[in-house]
């Protein structure tokens, strides 16, 4: 028996059929992915760096939105945990296309899409210089940052600070 392969959806398409959608989805460049649930863990990393970022650029050109708002990828369209971001936003908009910081929290279930799919997203799209994957279980991330033409990852443990020199600010990886 063979299945005949769907077509990959466009963004457009996509677009217009989450917006008739009583729950949201990502879009990968080829299909919707349901967005699961998140743990209490989870959420709670996301409210205390949604409060270092509120506070730290208060006053600031650059704004920190959370996992409510899409972001438009080199390839498709993502919920990060939290991003920054440096342009002017209108306010009916409902897609950033030009984020200049992401961050996203792992959980088991997303830690491979998270390090691997939307990392080469995250690098493909010029506006990202800097990538932050925060595990979920202890004090870690890895930071991916742009350099030039390379995009190098790095990992920070425990008592460590996060420099995020784009926006000006350091944040102590504990605090979150």
């Amino acid at each position: 028996m063979s299945a005949a392969l769907q077509p990959a959806m466009s963004l457009e398409a996509f677009l217009d059929w989450e917006a008739r959608q009583e729950t949201r989805y990502e879009f990968d460049g080829f299909a919707p992915v349901a967005m699961n649930g998140g743990s209490w863990g989870h959420w709670a990393i996301q409210r205390n760096l949604m409060g270092v970022l509120i506070q730290g650029l208060r006053g600031h050109r650059c704004q920190p939105c959370g996992s409510g708002m899409k972001v438009r990828t080199a390839n498709g369209i993502r919920y990060p945990g939290a991003f920054v971001v440096c342009s002017p936003i209108q306010p009916d908009a409902d897609v950033v296309t030009d984020p200049v910081i992401v961050f996203e929290i792992l959980s088991p279930s997303t830690s491979t899409i998270d390090h691997v799919d939307k990392n080469q997203e995250y690098r493909d799209t010029p506006s990202i210089q800097r990538y932050v994957v925060l595990e979920q279980s202890k004090p870690a991330a890895t930071v991916f940052t742009r350099e030039g033409t390379e995009w190098i990852g790095r990992l920070q443990i425990g008592d460590t600070i996060l420099d995020l020199p784009e926006i000006g600010m350091t944040v102590k990886l504990h605090d979150l």
